[in-house]
């Protein structure tokens, strides 16, 4: 409609939005969000007994790593600008406890020394602070005598496993088992230790999902069922905001949603209204549909991986775990 008048005879259309992306120059120059290498967080996963590493089947370029690889990866890593790396342990033993959690020769925190003294002034090493992986049953906790997890008695199995990983220079731990009052209880035994300067991520807000089949082929998971009397129901929103208030009233330093992609209005919400960093965590199904999609010619594995990672940061997120964050900082 080139031309033509419009309201008090101001030619139409009067703004034009377009002119703005016109040109990539014009596109990068407007951009309100932005990614950066130091933004994102490569998750990890180190399996005790491993000469070489693994593929992980559900993940194509995914891999359990011995230790040795580890550290390279670590280096990788370091040396993409990358912001952290988040530590799995795959145990080759398990028991009913998760004995091999708080084990000072226990594989991952084995692995939490080695990068440590490998990259540990250059990144940030996070460790999962969680017994889903060391325990026979598959569960986030010790169970109780009728088989359900016991809320008070697994506090007291990360409080242990908390001063095994603080022992190693982990200088963030990651709370991921969804326990009530895990990051308190935590809090209180790495201060009374001595440990006041390791810092507490916090998984706020993990919801009980669908997505997270292949993260249990990669830490050969003996869990049947499921989680949801400890995860987060995907239903509830508003629930997630209680949870991310009370583990910042118990001292988390970070706070962090899982899945992102699905649950983008918590990010959202929980950006507006947190007083530290808000994290989320790019969850092993979502990197998965994406590489198959593109592995099937659907879609375009960069420009969708690109999408997913800048809608997680627009929504608020100042840090992004995430599979791909090597390949995401190459093209950055």
């Amino acid at each position: 409609m080139t031309g033509v008048a419009g309201l008090g005879g101001a030619p139409f259309p009067a703004g034009r939005p377009r002119r703005l992306r016109r040109t990539p120059a014009l596109r990068r120059l407007v951009a309100e969000t932005r990614l950066h290498p130091a933004e994102l967080v490569l998750p990890v996963f180190v399996r005790e007994g491993a000469d070489t590493p693994v593929p992980v089947g559900a993940m194509p370029g995914v891999v359990q790593h011995s230790l040795e690889s580890l550290v390279e990866e670590g280096r990788r890593c370091r040396d993409a600008g990358l912001g952290g790396i988040m530590v799995f342990g795959v145990p080759s033993a398990k028991d009913g406890r998760g004995s091999g959690a708080d084990d000072p020769d226990g594989i991952l925190n084995v692995a939490l020394s080695r990068l440590v003294e490998a990259v540990g002034d250059d990144l940030v090493v996070m460790s999962d602070l969680c017994l889903d992986e060391f325990t026979d049953h598959g569960h986030c906790g010790v169970l109780a005598d009728d088989g359900s997890v016991d809320n008070d008695a697994t506090l007291d199995r990360y409080a242990a496993m908390a001063l095994a990983q603080a022992a190693t220079g982990t200088p963030m731990l990651g709370l991921s088992g969804m326990m009530d009052g895990q990051v308190g209880h935590v809090r209180a035994a790495l201060d009374a230790a001595g440990y006041t300067d390791t810092a507490i991520l916090a998984y706020a807000a993990k919801y009980t999902s669908g997505l997270y089949g292949p993260f249990r082929e990669a830490v050969n998971s003996s869990l049947v069922g499921d989680r949801a009397t400890y995860q987060q129901d995907p239903a509830n929103g508003r629930e997630a905001l209680r949870e991310i208030a009370l583990d910042v009233e118990e001292g988390a330093d970070v706070v962090m949603v899982k899945p992102a992609g699905p649950h983008l209005d918590v990010v959202a919400a929980a950006a507006a209204v947190s007083p530290v960093p808000v994290a989320a965590y790019q969850i092993s199904g979502e990197y998965a549909q994406v590489v198959a999609a593109a592995e099937r010619g659907w879609i375009d594995r960069d420009r969708a991986m690109t999408e997913s990672l800048l809608s997680i940061r627009r929504a608020g997120a100042s840090i992004v775990l995430t599979y791909c964050a090597l390949e995401a900082a190459a093209r950055l």
